[in-house]
């Protein structure tokens, strides 16, 4: 897992949810790779950590929640309007609430950072990407993307949709010179809250969760894979999802 060096020189990458975990590794490994990283996380402090982390190195951060356009907008501009690779990798879990026990605002939320601020940010870099003939975009779904039986209802069904997006983003403008893949991810270690707020989601998950889940895969190793897609060494793919995710696919 250890960095690539100048991989990434003279290009600037997007990495949403950097403050943390998997969007915290990929910006490190991007940065330590020769990008100029424009990182964004709802949290000012976590980016000023990670300011700290990079001392010397290329990165610039931006503030806010991901899935608002004015974020999205102030990103772009961080980015001086162009970007050559993009990982969105900001998400949020669901309290693993099934579907009779679904709250409306829950709901709203999961989608809007999960979904709706992956079309929002691949929107907005897509025209430069065009207009230069080439870009990668590498977004990050779950193997509740994959499966019924690894979170709740709307974050399985948001994960389900990021799929969905990066096939169709791949279809139309992988002719274009621009790759769009996803990472699919199972356990890995970091700091987004998963408790079980269902007693019914708790009985009927635990026992497969028990059984088939692998160990829990550190940051690293996803953004290993992550920043294997955004670069030219793997130029002749697009339209994948790799699970990252120590087997769990393959049960």
């Amino acid at each position: 897992m250890e960095p690539t060096p100048a991989r990434f020189t003279g290009k600037t990458a997007v990495v949403t949810g950097a403050g943390s975990g998997i969007g915290r590794a990929t910006a490190v490994r991007l940065a330590h790779e020769g990008a100029r990283v424009v990182a964004t996380d709802i949290s000012a402090n976590r980016l000023q950590e990670l300011t700290t982390q990079l001392g010397g190195l290329d990165v610039v951060t931006v503030a806010g929640d991901v899935s608002s356009q004015d974020t999205v907008d102030a990103v772009l501009a961080a980015a001086d309007g162009h970007v050559d690779a993009l990982a969105n990798v900001a998400g949020i879990m669901d309290g693993f609430l099934p579907p009779a026990e679904i709250v409306d605002d829950v709901w709203q939320h999961v989608m809007d950072v999960n979904v709706t601020a992956i079309m929002r940010m691949t929107r907005a870099v897509l025209p430069g990407m065009i207009t230069a003939g080439h870009g990668s975009i590498v977004n990050v779904t779950s193997e509740a993307g994959l499966r019924g039986s690894a979170a709740g209802t709307a974050y399985t069904t948001s994960k389900h949709a990021v799929i969905g997006f990066t096939k169709s983003t791949a279809f139309f403008y992988t002719p274009n010179g621009i790759r769009c893949n996803a990472v699919a991810p199972g356990g890995v270690a970091t700091n987004i809250e998963a408790p079980f707020r269902s007693q019914f989601a708790g009985e009927r998950l635990g026992p497969f969760m028990q059984v088939n889940v692998p160990p829990i895969a550190a940051a690293e190793e996803l953004a290993a894979a992550i920043t294997w897609l955004l670069s030219e060494d793997s130029t002749n793919i697009s339209g994948v999802v790799l699970p990252s995710d120590g087997g769990w696919s393959a049960i």
